[in-house]
C-alpha cells in the first residue's frame, strides 16, 4: 500500500518544513509514501469562500485515481488514539488498497464534491490547527502509527 497525503499550498515557515520532512523521511522507511502540495490559488481575494473551496476541490479531485481510498483531515472525523490510528492503517493494508489518500484542505476547508467523493473523514484533534501545522502532526502520527504496528519502542504507552 501506498500513503499520498495532498495539501493546498506551500509550507512558508522554515520549522514547520523542516518537522514536515524529517518526519516523512523517517515514515519512508515503512511505507511508501507521497507528499503532494497543491500550489495556493492565484488572485483568492477577488472570489469567494465557496469558489476557492470548489476549486481546491477540483485540484483535489485531478490527483486522485478511482481506486484510491480517499479520507479528509476534518475536524468533524473521526478521532482515534494513536493505537486505534494504528490499527485503521493495518486494516487498509490488510484490505488490498493499493493507495490511501488523506487531504488537508485549504483556510476554508472542502468543496461538496470532495466530501461526496471522499470515503471517510479522521479528526486529528478537536482544536483547530492552521493547515501548515497540520501537516508535520498528521506525519508524525503516520510515523507513529507504523512504528505501533512494528513494536519499535517510539511510542510509550
Amino acid at each position: 500500500m501506498q500513503i499520498k497525503l495532498i495539501a493546498i499550498g506551500k509550507t512558508d515557515h522554515p520549522a514547520i518544513q523542516k518537522l514536515l520532512e524529517e518526519y516523512s523521511t523517517r515514515l519512508g522507511f515503512y511505507v511508501r509514501f507521497e507528499l503532494d502540495i497543491i500550489p495556493d490559488l492565484k488572485n483568492t481575494k477577488s472570489i469567494s469562500e465557496q469558489i476557492q473551496k470548489e476549486k481546491e476541490g477540483e485540484l483535489v479531485l485531478k490527483k486522485i485515481q478511482t481506486s484510491d481510498e480517499l479520507i479528509l483531515l476534518d475536524e468533524r472525523g473521526k478521532t482515534f488514539s494513536s493505537v486505534e490510528f494504528s490499527d485503521y492503517l493495518q486494516k487498509k493494508m490488510n484490505s488490498g488498497l493499493r493507495q490511501l489518500v488523506f487531504v488537508i484542505g485549504g483556510p476554508y476547508g472542502f468543496s461538496e464534491a470532495l466530501y461526496l467523493r471522499s470515503n471517510g473523514k479522521i479528526s486529528i484533534s478537536k482544536m483547530t490547527f492552521s493547515h501548515q501545522m497540520i501537516r508535520p502532526f498528521f506525519v508524525e502520527q503516520l510515523y507513529r502509527a507504523f512504528t505501533i504496528l512494528k513494536n519499535e519502542p517510539y511510542h510509550h504507552e
